[in-house]
């Protein structure tokens, strides 16, 4: 059995809730139950950003995907996301990969506009890659125009305010890109302006879904650093990209976290594409 595939395992035997067997025909199933539907009287509005529709495009950026195996793949992953935080009360989590060039940027922005097309869900997208920040360009902003990102948050130049920006192609979602590369990115994630963001993130009425896209598990202290304030990791690793070593050695860092699941990108193992992702 592979790496991969026993951290699949695993994390379906954490997770799974089975129905009793006379509810199923003898056999057990996972149930769902629809979470009840959210306040939205006093939804706070953020700054206001238009996308370019062309850059979304260019870069895969949902809704702009025709891809039907991708479109699916996300659907799936969105569903089994919302279970897994539903069962246990959870409402944040981390996205890395093992090592660069895994699609865990992509991952991560697709994965809260799925999210956020749900009717139920709110949700927070945080670029915490502070080394290497990539969601403002996957989504073609830049602070032309004087614009905040999360580093001038953590280094007291901004606020809470100044950073967070609503999309108007996706109403359920608000974003805090960064702009700003740092070398001391562990000292900023275990700061009290850290601290001081995460709960400004939690007071958001209503509780809205965080997702900290973090750099690779292997390239940093970042994640580790970070982990005590997520509920659980999505990892992504990436056919023909990711090694088996690197595989070994990121589930060693991670063994003491909540995984919430593995999304593996570029199977060529799918009839519909090049470009396949899943968790389970």
């Amino acid at each position: 059995m592979s790496i991969i595939e026993e951290a699949v395992r695993k994390t379906a035997e954490r997770y799974q809730r089975p129905t009793p067997p006379e509810q199923s025909g003898g056999r057990p199933r996972l149930r769902r139950v629809p979470p009840p539907a959210a306040d939205t009287s006093n939804v706070r509005r953020f700054q206001p950003i238009s996308l370019d529709r062309a850059v979304l495009e260019e870069n895969y950026i949902l809704p702009h995907i025709t891809d039907p195996g991708a479109l699916r793949a996300y659907k799936i992953l969105r569903t089994r996301m919302l279970r897994r935080l539903d069962a246990n009360q959870w409402h944040s989590f981390a996205v890395t990969g093992a090592t660069a060039g895994e699609g865990k940027t992509l991952t991560s922005i697709n994965l809260a506009m799925a999210l956020a097309q749900d009717s139920n869900t709110w949700v927070f997208l945080v670029d915490l890659d502070l080394q290497r920040p990539k969601v403002a360009d996957y989504l073609g902003l830049t602070n032309s125009h004087g614009e905040r990102g999360l580093t001038d948050f953590l280094l007291g130049d901004a606020t809470f305010e100044q950073i967070v920006y609503s999309p108007s192609t996706a109403e359920r979602l608000a974003v805090i890109p960064n702009f700003q590369a740092v070398a001391n990115a562990s000292d900023l994630l275990t700061s009290p302006r850290m601290d001081e963001l995460v709960q400004a993130l939690e007071a958001e009425k209503p509780r809205r879904i965080v997702i900290f896209d973090m750099p690779p598990v292997l390239a940093s202290d970042d994640v580790l650093a970070f982990s005590p304030q997520v509920d659980g990791m999505l990892l992504v690793v990436a056919e023909g990209t990711t090694g088996r070593d690197a595989l070994r050695g990121a589930k060693e860092l991670l063994q003491e976290m909540n995984l919430l699941g593995v999304v593996l990108n570029r199977s060529e193992a799918q009839d519909e594409g090049a470009y396949y992702s899943y968790a389970r």
